[in-house]
């Protein structure tokens, strides 16, 4: 029988004696902290060692725009960089302001064209009456540059320089007199004589005749008995045509004193006032003359504000 081993001071005999308890496990040391960022990197965002599977997944699915933008074609990255269209301000600016200068040039390549096309239809005889006419106006301004230098001399060289001055300011008195309506003339020229059976013929075509007239070198005008002068103007006025206020009827005859050699041309040109008062059922003859007489005045009137410089 074996013996039984020593009761302790505290166990009863008879009693079972319990093992020792075991010792407690030494603890785990804790991780060492890791070190403070640094001072530039203080809003950083601590990232944890380890992604969860899920999200690397996630970010995987859900690529960038600009990644997927590179497996398109090179067509269709255009197609997407041009539309939707992103206009600003200053290009819609530029495109206006080219907008409209591309409309005055098609404008004016269009008007250039309707004028060829009316010199290009025109006949021979046509093209040389109108470069006759261009060399007589040529001829007209050359006589009067001449007549302005000759007088400039004649002051200069004159002995009595002012009755020179006197004789040459009675004869420009004479002549501004003649272009004001406020003195008779008379002189070559031609009569025109426009009848308008259906009264078609308005202002308008009057006017242009008036000025094709002037740009002949008309000196002075008469229309049935009115006299034309710088400030005339016309407008229509019921079954009839006002001139200054004055109503006049078909027919309506012109006497004309100038040139008849530059004159009828430029009312008989191509597209000019004789060709546009018959496509209006009107007839218009002329006729040239040695001596026409221009005797229809117009009272002078006193300038309301302007004075001679010289006073």
């Amino acid at each position: 029988m074996t013996p039984e081993p020593p009761a302790g001071p505290h166990t009863a005999p008879g009693a079972r004696q319990e093992s020792p308890p075991r010792p407690a496990p030494a603890p785990t040391p804790a991780p060492a902290p890791r070190p403070a960022a640094a001072a530039g990197d203080g809003f950083r965002k601590e990232v944890p060692d380890e992604v969860p599977a899920s999200a690397s997944s996630a970010s995987t699915e859900e690529a960038p725009p600009e990644r997927l933008g590179s497996d398109l074609s090179g067509r269709q990255r255009l197609v997407k960089g041009l539309w939707p269209p992103r206009i600003t301000r200053a290009q819609l600016i530029v495109a206006l302001l080219l907008f409209g200068l591309g409309f005055g040039l098609a404008v004016q390549v269009a008007s250039n064209s309707e004028g060829d096309s009316a010199l290009r239809g025109a006949r021979q005889e046509d093209l040389v009456r109108i470069l006759d006419e261009l060399d007589d106006r040529t001829e007209r301004l050359e006589d009067e540059k001449q007549g302005l230098e000759e007088q400039r001399d004649e002051l200069e060289n004159s002995s009595d320089q002012a009755e020179e001055a006197r004789r040459q300011t009675l004869e420009r008195e004479r002549q501004l007199g003649i272009l004001a309506g406020t003195v008779a003339a008379q002189g070559p020229g031609i009569t025109l004589v426009v009848e308008d059976p259906k009264g078609m013929v308005e202002s308008n075509m009057l006017l242009d005749a008036v000025q094709e007239l002037r740009a002949a070198g008309a000196e002075a005008i008469q229309v049935n008995g009115v006299r034309v002068v710088a400030g005339t103007y016309l407008s229509d006025s019921g079954d009839g045509v006002s001139v200054d206020g004055n109503k006049i009827t078909a027919p309506y005859r012109f006497k004309v004193i100038g040139k008849p050699q530059d004159l009828e041309p430029a009312l008989n040109i191509p597209g000019g006032v004789v060709q546009t008062l018959e496509k209006e059922q009107a007839t218009a003859s002329v006729e040239r003359s040695t001596k026409i007489v221009v005797d229809a005045l117009r009272s002078a009137k006193q300038p309301g504000y302007a004075r001679s410089s010289s006073q």
